[in-house]
């Protein structure tokens, strides 16, 4: 078992390194990373190594040096990762897309209201007394993030049992809903299907993609040591600096110190899109890296065996995400909305600003901007909205 924070981290690069490898050596070959891509191999893999106890995070309470070097990475390499990719934007075809995504934001935020609201009145009866604060905590959580089912916990005084039953379906459901995701937007034969199928408009994606192909065929292909070098500097220094801004900045229950660092070093990744740091070779190929260690580090904490651990919760978990995905297929068949809205939508509701600029970094590193606002906007609604849920699901009991 891994407890060593350097080894650990030399694990998990040199696990998503191997899948690369691997896939390179074999796609002329086989058509299996058709179907299934090389980040959800990673997501699965190290979940699966998690399960088996390849390593531990914590022992007893306290994090082991493995738990501490994953918190310590995985904050450094969100930001920096952010800010690489989005050298490559171009903000005024980013906001075309806005209309599209606030309709398919809401639209998730909606489905997955209703979704509580459904599954608590199928599985209430078999559930505790006070399962109601603990959905109520967890729609925070799944309508923004972490910081407002921490928020909803403390209004609904929510004890810790119940809590820990929120936990539990937020780690185990929503690791395999991140998989899935992963899946889909890394699957091309799906995403033509599913665009093909609801009429989708992709223009205004697609022309964002062809115009960054041009752009990246005008940046020398020869990445030297300084570009990779000036790079890694740059990426590293932007996202310390905007972390360190951010424990200055007032807090809010949905503007916390990684919302804050997010916000910063977005606005600096777009002012830098617009100067010659945009046209340095490298950044593509480090913020791609950044990405796969990312994807890696989220799944480490990830467990198949909670399953086992009150399974009503962990299905009614996923019956909530089943009535999600439903309406939004057929919202999306209504607005013919393409499968990379839906996605980021669904993942900026339920993942909240840490997950949702992966996945759409996953799909295509220049549409991280689309991730991180609506990860943003999710943040603000999700304590409103998780206290809004809790006093229907209250009136239900």
């Amino acid at each position: 078992m891994i407890t060593s924070g350097y080894s650990f981290i030399a694990f998990i690069v040199c696990f998503a390194a191997g899948v690369f490898f691997v896939e390179e050596k074999l796609k002329l070959k086989t058509k299996f990373f058709e179907f299934i891509p090389p980040l959800v191999i990673i997501y699965f893999g190290v979940m699966l190594m998690s399960t088996f106890d390849f390593w531990s995070l914590s022992i007893d309470g306290e994090k082991t040096g493995a738990g501490i070097a994953r918190a310590g990475v995985k904050g450094a390499i969100l930001p920096s990762m952010i800010f690489l990719m989005l050298l490559k934007c171009d903000l005024r075809h980013i906001i075309k897309l806005g209309p599209k995504m606030l309709l398919a934001f809401f639209s998730a935020t909606m489905s997955i209201v209703i979704g509580f609201i459904v599954t608590f009145i199928i599985f209430k009866d078999m559930l505790a007394a006070n399962s109601w604060q603990a959905f109520g905590a967890l729609s925070g959580s799944w309508i923004g993030g972490t910081q407002n089912m921490v928020a909803v916990q403390q209004a609904l005084n929510l004890d810790d049992v119940g809590m820990g039953y929120t936990l539990l379906i937020d780690s185990i459901d929503y690791s395999i809903w991140i998989m899935l995701l992963l899946f889909f937007v890394g699957s091309s034969k799906l995403i033509l299907a599913f665009n093909k199928f609801n009429k989708a408009d992709t223009r205004i994606v697609e022309e964002l993609s062809q115009r960054l192909a041009k752009i990246d065929d005008k940046v020398s292909k020869e990445v030297t040591f300084l570009d990779l070098f000036g790079t890694l500097a740059f990426a590293l220094g932007a996202g310390a600096l905007c972390v360190w801004i951010a424990q200055y900045l007032p807090q809010t229950t949905f503007l916390n110190n990684t919302t804050w660092s997010i916000l910063l070093v977005t606005i600096m990744g777009i002012v830098g899109g617009m100067s010659p740091l945009s046209k340095v070779p490298g950044t593509k190929q480090l913020s791609n890296i950044f990405l796969y260690i990312m994807i890696g580090l989220i799944a480490s904490s990830a467990n198949f065996a909670e399953l086992t651990e009150a399974p009503v919760y962990i299905i009614a978990g996923a019956c909530i995400l089943a009535i999600h995905a439903a309406i939004m297929l057929v919202i999306a068949k209504i607005f013919k909305l393409d499968l990379f809205t839906c996605c980021v939508a669904s993942v900026a509701n339920i993942g909240g600003v840490a997950s949702a600029p992966v996945i759409a970094g996953a799909y295509n590193d220049s549409l991280v901007p689309v991730g991180v606002l609506m990860g943003m906007l999710g943040a603000i609604v999700g304590t409103g909205m998780g206290l809004l849920v809790a006093k229907i699901l209250f009136m239900l009991v």
